[in-house]
């Protein structure tokens, strides 16, 4: 749809002739309160507001988003355009819209529940500029406990392509886009894709792209997860989700020809987008719900799941969509149940090849290939699997530090395959982590100076997870430690120029450790103190 087919909706006008550097595209939907936070993010970005206009489309909104962005188009008319539509159901119409306003250079894209770093914009345009790239991505960083995969900024280029990078991995839009290589390829969304419609948009970009180049050194953009959790992608039902995954895949076909090229993009969606259908959710659904997801990943795994794609699966994926491929209805349901029930199943094995101990492995009225088993590849991440036997505030090296201890639940002979093991909370710096060996695995012990963990944390306001990061002659991997009983130290706080932060340890629903930074007022501490 052109601008001037847009004269039936609701829209504010610019008010001067420009060509910005930078178009910021924010498709909006019930996205209060954290819709202000992200405005203003734009607005104080270091690049200036002549070289930016944000372009942002409501897509019916039912809070009072629409009062808002009237407010801060009112404010700042040389910058914010907005249009409001009625509702569609899906980011992919209203992102539409603004790609058929916006006059810059480049385009970004940015969800209106998330924010951008103040310095983003201009490093993003002066990469574009310098390296002349088609697509640059900025380091997006999880808030609130938000699952990012952070591959394709620690590889070890910055000039990349679809195949030779983690870039499958980060198909999300959240990236600057020369906005010719949008208009000569007419890139758009899929309208018929509620969810998952920027999978499409930005592989046909970066399959168009001459250049491809990644920013790793700057937090450029913060994805937050709503804890609420409801906006449109966490509530979109299992049947569409399996409809948009159909669709994405089948998209994805049409691009690539079979093989390793073609095996790398749909690595990634087995291993999220089919295996999410599979999650705690599906128990949830009646008997024909699930038999149509059931028989929709069954025809998923028979059309594009190779051999090389499900031994590189990693065995939360590769169970569940192999036994959905090649077992009954019951079997899928009673194995999912069990592994939802039972405990973390040991890794058993060795010393060449380790294996899950999942319920099924080795039942022989299953008689599941022990190979649907395998985590050899994946070993360290299963090592990292720690559970925290301490947590508490205490003084170290003359300053106030998170002091965390937590045990190895792999077995002993499954643990000292580990050559390095670090405790932390993301890229806070912390000191060493002490390891101490014994006969059933190891202990490990770090402390996390309090002003480190304020210093480093993206927002007063954020859910930081701490991890585990473990290296074995396998490789490395990662994982979440486990909180189980273990009593939690009180809250601290510190001073973050005039603003107080208030930092407490937290088990998350997933009865894994964090840490919550928080804001707190200086009125609220007094009356705290006054208790």
């Amino acid at each position: 749809m052109t601008a001037a087919g847009l004269s039936g909706l609701h829209q504010t006008a610019p008010t001067a002739t420009r060509t910005p550097d930078v178009t910021v595209v924010v498709a909006v939907y019930n996205a209060m309160p954290y819709l202000t936070r992200c405005l203003d993010s734009l607005l104080t970005q270091s690049i200036g507001s002549d070289r930016m206009e944000i372009v942002a489309v409501d897509d019916g909104s039912t809070d009072s988003g629409a009062r808002v962005l009237a407010r801060y188009a009112r404010r700042h008319p040389r910058v914010v355009r907005t249009v409001r539509q009625p509702n569609s159901g899906g980011p992919a119409s209203p992102s539409n819209r603004a790609l058929d306003l916006a006059r810059g250079r480049y385009v970004f894209f940015l969800g209106a529940d998330d924010y951008l770093g103040p310095d983003a914009l201009r490093r993003l345009v002066g990469a574009a500029d310098e390296q002349h790239a088609d697509i640059v991505l900025g380091r997006v960083i999880g808030v609130n406990g938000r699952n990012v995969d952070q591959q394709v900024y620690e590889h070890d280029k910055r000039d990349i392509s679809l195949f030779d990078s983690p870039l499958p991995w980060a198909l999300a839009n959240t990236k600057l886009f020369r906005r010719s290589l949008i208009e000569t390829h007419r890139l758009r969304f899929p309208e018929d894709m509620p969810m998952l419609s920027d999978q499409p948009f930005t592989l046909d970009a970066a399959l168009h792209a001459g250049r491809i180049h990644v920013l790793p050194d700057y937090d450029c953009y913060f994805a937050v997860r709503r804890l609420a959790n409801t906006n449109i992608t966490y509530r979109t039902r299992q049947a569409t989700a399996l409809r948009c995954v159909t669709r994405l895949m089948e998209f994805t076909a049409t691009r690539i020809e079979p093989g390793p090229r073609r095996d790398a993009v749909h690595l990634r969606h087995f291993s999220w987008e089919v295996a999410n259908l599979l999650r705690k959710d599906f128990l949830r659904l009646g008997r024909d719900a699930q038999h149509e997801i059931h028989e929709g990943v069954r025809t998923l795994a028979d059309r594009y799941l190779t051999g090389a794609i499900r031994g590189r699966l990693d065995v939360a994926a590769r169970l569940p969509v192999s036994v959905a491929q090649n077992r009954d209805l019951d079997t899928l349901t009673n194995l999912l149940r069990r592994w939802s029930e039972e405990p973390a199943p040991l890794v058993v094995g060795g010393p060449d090849k380790w294996r899950a101990a999942y319920a099924g492995l080795g039942e022989p009225g299953l008689a599941l290939p022990d190979e649907w088993f395998d985590v050899t590849a994946e070993l360290a991440a299963w090592v990292a699997r720690l559970k925290v036997t301490s947590v508490r505030w205490r003084r170290a090296d003359g300053q106030v530090a998170l002091t965390l201890s937590a045990r190895s639940t792999a077995p002993a002979d499954a643990a000292a395959r580990a050559d390095s093991v670090r405790l932390g909370i993301a890229r806070t710096t912390a000191g060493p982590t002490v390891v101490t060996p014994d006969a059933d695995g190891f202990t490990a012990e770090v402390a996390i100076p309090l002003d480190a963990i304020v210093a480093s944390s993206p927002e007063l306001g954020s859910l930081r997870a701490v991890q585990a990061t473990v290296v074995t002659a396998e490789g490395s991997g990662a994982a979440a430690v486990r909180l189980d009983g273990v009593p939690l130290p009180r809250r601290r706080w510190r001073r973050v120029g005039r603003r107080l932060a208030l930092v407490r340890p937290v088990r998350t629903a997933g009865g894994t450790l964090a840490v919550a930074v928080s804001p707190l007022s200086l009125r609220r501490l007094m009356r705290r103190l006054r208790r």
